[in-house]
């Protein structure tokens, strides 16, 4: 063996997942591997005519929806601009596991977008109406090399190069499920039909220059939106979505608003909270995220909105790397009942809870509803304590 076919097998070596102990590699060095792509449509209009600043931190966060949204534990090869490369090597999932990945992504991402169109004010929720953004997701699977450059892990093969190809085809509309042949010859025909029984499951078939003519079947997820209204069942604003507390605090309203927003404060209202981390160059922007360290584990909290009038505050922070509550957000609401106190709502509110079994899923709403409980009433102690001693939140 040269030395150019040394430095192949190391880099093969060096990029192949530790965790994927029963793939093995043909001699080619070409692994079994699902490729994933959830591509976000209207990423380019948007961009170029939504006039608002804040449009590419929206991209930014969305792409951060479809990453936490991954349940079948795939890596990430690539991001490129409005789409992921998402892959997992070894067999093929079931066909059952990919639909539900797909509809859980497509209903993270619209529940995301409506929660930005709630700020009936803001330049970026009026864009966000006058531009449909949606997702379409490719799915295939087929052999691949894995190379490690650097840091960097790289995808390659016919089969990478097919999965990009297949987002440019012959599907009308901008929100659907498509499944190359590649994929779909894997599972049984019965299993595809019974996965697909929410809506109709077409066929299509592409020609594509050098790789000739590329088969595949293909889905609509518009029927999903009926699951997307104001009593659906995984709105965020759905009560069986939602854990509210609601406690008067003896400050004034805007005080209350500067402990709560105040990110180093929080070890000290809410259950165990040992150690925030932010950039303090940052404080106080919307999209500034801070690292909060919960017991044994550690929950990402990033402010999305901000909003005051009158009558009512309406605070929120997006909640990332919670595992059993995946899409959760943290709803703050003060009202001012006079000039020295004021009602405070807390809500947490979540997608799903990640877990097949009622009682854990009983189990996990349970407790955080005591957390919740914990938490506002020990903001309304701290608040009035900081009052009391002369401190500002």
């Amino acid at each position: 063996m040269g030395l150019l076919d040394d430095m192949r097998a190391a880099r093969r070596a060096a990029g192949r997942r530790p965790t994927a102990a029963a793939t093995v590699a043909a001699d080619d060095g070409m692994q079994p591997a699902l490729l994933f792509i959830p591509d976000i449509s209207g990423f380019t209009r948007f961009i170029q005519e939504s006039g608002s600043v804040l449009a590419p931190q929206l991209i930014a966060d969305l792409l951060e929806i479809l990453v936490e949204a991954n349940t079948l534990n795939m890596e990430v090869s690539e991001i490129q601009g409005d789409a992921i490369l998402f892959y997992r090597l070894g067999p093929p999932p079931t066909i059952q596991e990919v639909v539900t990945q797909c509809r859980r992504i497509f209903l993270d991402f619209q529940n995301y977008v409506r929660l930005v169109e709630r700020d009936l004010d803001s330049e970026l929720s009026t864009a966000l109406r006058a531009h449909d953004l949606t997702i379409k997701i490719i799915v295939h699977f087929g052999a691949v090399s894995v190379a490690q450059i650097r840091q960097f892990t790289k995808l390659m093969g016919r089969d990478v190069i097919v999965v990009h190809r297949l987002l440019k085809n012959n599907v009308t509309g901008n929100e659907y499920i498509l499944l190359s042949d590649g994929y779909l010859e894997t599972q049984p025909a019965a299993d595809v039909a019974r996965s697909f029984s929410w809506t109709r499951l077409l066929r299509g078939t592409c020609l594509y220059d050098h790789l000739g003519e590329i088969c595949y079947r293909y889905a609509y997820l518009s029927p999903l939106r009926l699951l997307l209204g104001e009593n659906g069942e995984n709105s965020p604003a759905h009560d069986g979505n939602a854990v509210k507390v609601i406690s008067t605090v003896h400050v004034p309203a805007a005080y209350a608003l500067r402990v709560l927003s105040n990110f180093r404060l929080r070890a000290h209202w809410m259950p165990g909270v040992s150690d925030v981390t932010y950039d303090l160059t940052k404080a106080g922007r919307l999209g500034t995220s801070y690292k909060v360290k919960l017991n044994r584990g550690q929950i990402d909290f990033q402010t999305v909105q901000r909003f005051e009038d009158a009558d009512r505050i309406e605070y929120v922070e997006k909640i990332s790397l919670f595992r059993l509550f995946p899409n959760s957000f943290l709803f703050c609401f003060i009202e001012a009942v006079d000039a020295h106190s004021c009602l405070v709502t807390l809500e947490f509110r979540y997608g799903y809870i990640a877990s097949a079994n009622p009682l854990i899923r009983f189990g996990q709403r349970q407790r955080m509803r005591r957390f919740m409980g914990q938490s506002i009433r020990q903001f309304a102690s701290f608040c009035e304590q900081l009052k009391r001693d002369g401190k500002e939140g």
